[in-house]
């Protein structure tokens, strides 16, 4: 199911936010590291995340599928954020950005998207810690990998030209 897209936000509003969000969490550009991160990289690491999941949920090996679901929502606010012009480098940068790519929603009139990301942003971080503990069942692996989805494709339909990159 691909999310309706919020109200269009104007690219120098989303290039703002990204902006604000790296300046919150006091990330700044490196130059010797950017010229390797752009928004396509970022994108299709988030798709190989994607796929990557669903394998390894297939598999049964539920640990590597949760760390997969919380790699595909970084790695799409990764892209986001590069297609903006902003370049995450630090961890603290991708709650600082999402959080304001999720205001942006909102001031754009969908908090409802913004609610749904930041929620599958929480389901993702404990996806995140299940790799490291072990304990989630299956459903909800299963659960947080399709929010963690959803969240995804809201973000590419909100914040990146023309929708979702090529896969």
């Amino acid at each position: 199911m691909v999310p309706t897209p919020a109200p269009a936000c104007l690219p120098a509003d989303i290039a703002a936010a990204v902006a604000r969000g790296l300046r919150n969490a006091n990330d700044r550009p490196d130059p010797a590291l950017d010229p390797d991160r752009s928004a396509l990289k970022y994108a299709g690491l988030s798709q190989d995340f994607r796929s990557g999941a669903w394998r390894h949920l297939d598999d049964g090996d539920l640990p590597q599928a949760a760390n997969k679901a919380w790699g595909l929502l970084v790695e799409t606010i990764k892209a986001v954020s590069a297609q903006h012009g902003g370049i995450i480098h630090k961890h603290r940068s991708i709650v600082a950005v999402l959080e304001q790519l999720c205001q942006l929603a909102t001031d754009a009139g969908d908090a409802d998207a913004a609610r749904q990301i930041i929620s599958a942003f929480r389901i993702a971080r404990d996806c995140h810690i299940d790799f490291y503990e072990d304990e989630l069942p299956e459903s909800f692996i299963l659960h947080g990998l399709m929010e963690c989805e959803e969240a995804s494709q809201r973000l590419y339909a909100m914040f990146w030209p023309d929708g979702a990159p090529a896969a």
